[in-house]
C-alpha cells in the first residue's frame, strides 16, 4: 500500500489558557485517565510456548482485518461472532471462531483464553448495562491470571474526550464523556485494566476515531444510494472528526505488541480531522469521476439536503496521534481521509455494471 503525503499540521490551540478564560469550561472526570500497574517479573513466566496465539472477543469490522493481517504473518487467529454466517465467513478465511454471547458467556469458550498468548476485546458497552464482559470479571479473572496471556488491548473510543470546542486534545486530556455510551466506555477501559492487573497481564487500551475501511465509507455509503440514518446526520453539524482507516489501526495494535507498556493509552487517529460534509462531498466526487452519471440526483439533492447541520454538535475536538508515532514508531498508511478514499475506490470494480 501507498503511503500518501502528510498535510501541513494545524495550530495546535492553548486548551489551558481558554479554560482559565473561562471560554470551555470542563468538569473533573469521574474517572482516573489510566491505571499504573508494576507487573514485575511475573508476567515473563507465562506463555511458556513461542507461538503467538491471537483471541478476538467481538471479531467484527477491525477485528477481522487484525485476524486476516495477523494470519498473514504467521500467527493463530481465534476469534467470537454472535451469528452462523459470520462464523462461516470467518471459517473461509482461515479463522478459528466461536458463536458467542458477551452476556452469557459460555464457560468452555472462556477456557480457550488460557491457550492464547494475546487478547483483544473488541466489545462495545451496551447502554444500561455498561460492558456486558466485565458483568462476568470473575470467570475471566482465573483464566487471565493462569494462562499464557501476556497482552490485552482493548478498543475504546475518542468520544470519551467529550468536547474541547475544538482544541487538540491528547492523552493526558482529562476525559470529559458527554453521552452515556462515552461514560460507559470509560467505566470499561478502568474496568479491563484493574482485571488485567490482577490476572499479571499487560493492558493497553486504543482510543480509535471513526473507523472507516473497505466496505465502510463514504464512497460505499454514496455507491449504496440509500438515505443518511439519523446519527449519520447529525453528525454533520461537526467542524472536526477524527477518523482512521482499519489498516492503520492494525498496523498500531501489532507495533504496541511489540512494545508493551502496561496502562498505556493511545490515541489512534489520522493527521486530518475533516468535517463530515468535506469527507463526503470528496467521496462523491471521486464516485462521479470514476462512473460518471450512475449516481441518482434525486439522491444527490436528497444527501445536499442532509448536509445541513442538524442542529448543536457535541464532541468539538481534535485528537493527536503524536503518541502512537513518537512511541510506537507507527507511520501512516493513510494519513488523509482523501488517500484513504482513494484506494478503497480503486480497489472497487464495476458497482454498477458498467462494461
Amino acid at each position: 500500500m501507498e503511503i500518501c503525503r502528510l498535510p501541513s499540521q494545524p495550530a495546535v490551540v492553548n486548551l489551558q489558557q481558554r479554560q482559565t478564560a473561562g471560554i470551555y469550561p470542563f468538569k473533573t472526570p469521574e474517572f482516573p485517565p489510566y491505571i499504573k500497574c508494576s507487573l514485575g517479573d511475573e508476567s515473563s513466566t507465562k506463555n511458556p510456548d513461542s507461538k503467538n496465539r491471537m483471541f478476538i472477543l467481538g471479531m467484527g469490522f477491525v477485528g477481522k482485518f487484525l485476524a486476516a493481517d495477523l494470519k498473514s504473518d504467521g500467527w493463530e487467529v481465534t476469534g467470537t461472532c454472535t451469528s452462523t454466517a459470520r462464523k462461516k465467513e470467518l471459517e473461509e478465511m482461515g479463522l478459528h471462531a466461536h458463536i458467542f454471547d458477551a452476556n452469557e458467556p459460555q464457560q468452555e469458550i472462556l477456557d480457550i483464553l488460557k491457550f492464547h498468548s494475546h487478547l483483544l476485546i473488541s466489545v462495545p458497552p451496551v447502554l444500561g448495562v455498561g460492558d456486558p464482559m466485565l458483568r462476568h470479571k470473575e470467570l475471566l479473572k482465573k483464566r487471565l491470571k493462569d494462562g499464557n496471556l501476556q497482552w490485552l488491548g482493548y478498543l475504546s473510543s475518542t468520544g470519551v474526550y467529550g468536547d474541547s470546542g475544538g482544541a487538540l486534545v491528547d492523552e493526558e486530556f482529562p476525559p470529559s464523556p458527554t453521552t452515556e455510551l462515552a461514560k460507559a466506555r470509560i467505566a470499561a477501559e478502568e474496568g479491563w485494566l484493574h482485571l488485567a492487573c490482577d490476572g499479571r497481564v499487560t493492558a493497553q487500551i486504543f482510543r480509535l476515531g471513526g473507523i472507516y475501511g473497505p466496505g465502510r465509507s463514504a464512497v460505499d455509503t454514496i455507491l449504496k444510494q440509500e438515505p443518511l440514518s439519523k446519527g449519520q446526520k447529525m453528525r454533520f453539524s461537526r467542524h472536526y472528526t477524527s477518523r482512521i482507516h482499519v489498516a492503520d489501526i492494525c498496523q498500531a495494535l501489532k507495533a504496541s505488541i511489540q512494545r508493551p507498556s502496561p496502562g498505556k493509552i493511545d490515541n489512534v487517529v489520522d493527521d486530518d480531522p475533516a468535517p463530515r460534509e468535506q469527507v463526503f462531498k470528496f467521496a462523491r466526487n471521486l464516485v462521479e469521476e470514476k462512473w460518471p452519471g450512475h449516481i441518482s440526483s434525486n439522491n444527490s439533492a436528497e444527501e445536499a439536503k442532509s448536509l445541513i447541520p442538524q442542529g448543536a454538535s457535541r464532541g468539538e475536538k481534535r485528537v493527536s496521534n503524536k503518541r502512537i508515532k513518537m512511541e510506537l514508531g507507527v507511520r501512516l498508511l493513510y494519513p488523509t481521509y482523501e488517500c484513504g478514499l482513494r484506494s478503497i475506490i480503486e480497489r472497487i470494480e464495476n458497482p454498477f455494471g458498467v462494461s
